[in-house]
């Protein structure tokens, strides 16, 4: 395998030539047409995967099996040199000395060769989400597929570049949260924020407090229409993730390159916990019930009572649930908990007193210190949404900035990691379209808007911007009861999402994205992606 190594790198060489590039999505660092332009490689029945090491197998199997899928071409895959000798080879090669940044890679493509380096096996998984880009999008020759001569060397903006799935308003099978990753993975992007409870849901198996699921993953019903409805459906909905579950998927995910953050909601959005457990909240005596409706916050009590009860239970829920997902990152919501339930609870106001709390935004402080302590006992780091700022940021939490980019630069300023997620640019649930043929929530969020989002905000300084870790999209349920809808939703919005997270910023170019956009339109049609294809350019 040595003289692969030797051979590989010696063929990196990017010039200068004038040529019709490929469409990739999101744009990479660097791209020219290779030493000889009018040359193709060729994909065929003969065609074999080289890889230097069986580490690499994972992501030779994704480009195989991709191929196979959509192409009907079923390649071998091999460490012998000896078998690639006679046929054109897709070369997968790892050297740990190539790069110092392990998201790094290159892809040249030859006449005979086509080859792919990094320093590790994730930056070899991202160069073959390249060569996925590279495949035709339509061929006339299903039992050939042609590459053009291409030389690319790549590697992201942003460290973490996330996408967010809301299971608790409405449920999506294991399948489909494996194509969602895939989906992830097809773009780049590493992290898969999992919200897996709320109000209207408790979705994850916890064994030593089985009520959350056997109670709490239930509503008996949910409302009809946009918020506040025109009714209740009266349909028992539910639906939950077993602990085995939960494991596929993070091992499905582990194969992918992409960490899965699960995210336990407290202090508030704990309607499904209270319904199981009233024990734990400021009004423990009442008849607690999974929510039915969207837009609950300050309506109902769906707060936690800040008690050494209330503590044990999360950190023997937490405990499981650290147990089970390898992130470094847990996040724990800290979002909007009304403060008005801990002010009417004579419990609350004597914690505040015997702990010198002066207010209810101490006491949010007080929550997510206590939570962020026990955490940080487990090896792990709490991320929140940006109310956790309130009253107090914990000593060592990363704030998602989601209430538009204040939170996001005051945490900077402290010098905490951010994760940028404002509601206006982020947020795709919100309709893509003024007049959507789709029930959508309220606000509008087209393509160019999200394209156009810089996550690093102007007002900070060289060092504070630093702190801005990444971004994220989020996509929230309310509206969103099917897969097809999921997809609607997403794309092509997961795109420009991927070119703003990736792509050097000023390589950013909106017409030129929408001009490659039409090749990735095309991919979707052949992987039978729900597109939104009113965004066809004609």
């Amino acid at each position: 395998m040595k003289s692969l190594l030797t051979f590989v790198f010696g063929l990196l060489i990017i010039n200068n030539t004038e040529a019709q590039l490929p469409a990739i999505i999101p744009q990479p660092v660097q791209m020219r047409p290779g030493l000889f332009p009018q040359d193709k490689f060729t994909i065929d029945k003969n065609t074999v995967i080289l890889i230097s090491e069986t580490s690499l197998s994972p992501s030779a199997k994704f480009l195989a099996d991709y191929i196979f899928k959509y192409y009907n071409l079923k390649l071998k895959i091999t460490n012998d040199l000896e078998a690639a000798k006679n046929a054109h080879s897709i070369n997968l090669v790892l050297n740990q000395k190539l790069y110092t940044d392990i998201e790094k890679y290159f892809v040249s493509v030859l006449k005979n060769q086509l080859n792919a380096g990094a320093s590790s096996p994730q930056g070899i998984f991202y160069a073959v989400q390249t060569i996925i880009q590279l495949l035709p999008v339509e061929t006339t020759e299903p039992a050939q597929l042609y590459i053009p001569s291409i030389d690319i060397i790549d590697y992201p903006r942003f460290a973490y570049r996330g996408m967010h799935l809301d299971v608790s308003r409405h449920f999506f099978d294991v399948a489909f949260i494996k194509k969602y990753i895939d989906y992830l993975a097809y773009h780049k992007l590493n992290n898969f924020h999992w919200h897996l409870t709320d109000d209207h849901g408790w979705r994850i198996e916890i064994k030593k407090h089985p009520k959350l699921t056997s109670i709490g993953s239930w509503r008996n019903g949910s409302i009809i229409g946009l918020y506040p409805g025109t009714g209740n459906d009266g349909i028992r909905y539910g639906g939950f993730y077993t602990q085995e579950e939960v494991k596929e998927v993070i091992k499905y995910a582990a194969e992918r390159y992409i960490n899965i953050i699960p995210e336990i909601e407290m202090p508030a959005h704990s309607m499904a916990l209270l319904a199981a457990y009233p024990q734990f909240g400021t009004e423990p005596n009442k008849k607690y019930e999974v929510a039915q409706t969207w837009g609950i916050f300050n309506k109902f009590n769906n707060v936690l009572q800040p008690t050494d009860q209330t503590f044990k239970f999360l950190e023997e829920v937490l405990t499981e649930v650290m147990n089970l997902f390898p992130s470094k990152y847990i996040h724990i919501g800290g979002d909007e908990g009304s403060k008005i339930w801990w002010k009417q609870s004579t419990v609350s106001q004597q914690i505040m007193k015997a702990n010198g709390i002066k207010d209810e935004s101490g006491l949010q402080s007080y929550f997510i210190h206590r939570i962020e302590k026990f955490v940080n006992s487990k090896g792990k780091t709490i991320i929140g949404w940006d109310e956790i700022l309130d009253g107090g940021l914990a000593p060592n939490a990363i704030v998602m900035s989601w209430r538009g980019e204040k939170g996001g630069i005051a945490a900077a300023k402290q010098k905490h990691k951010v994760i940028m997620t404002p509601e206006d640019m982020m947020y795709f649930n919100h309709s893509q379209f003024v007049k959507d043929d789709s029930l959508t929530a309220a606000k509008y969020l087209p393509l160019k808007t999200v394209y156009d989002y810089e996550p690093v905000p102007a007002v900070l300084n060289t060092e504070e911007a630093k702190y801005i870790w990444g971004g994220q999209g989020n996509l929230w349920s309310e509206y969103i009861t099917n897969p097809a809808k999921v997809e609607y939703m997403l794309f092509p919005r997961l795109d420009a999402l991927s070119e703003i997270l990736w792509s050097p910023k000023e390589k950013k170019n909106y017409t030129d994205f929408q001009k490659r956009l039409k090749t990735q339109f095309k991919r979707y049609d052949l992987m039978k992606v729900n597109y939104s294809k009113r965004y066809l350019v004609n």
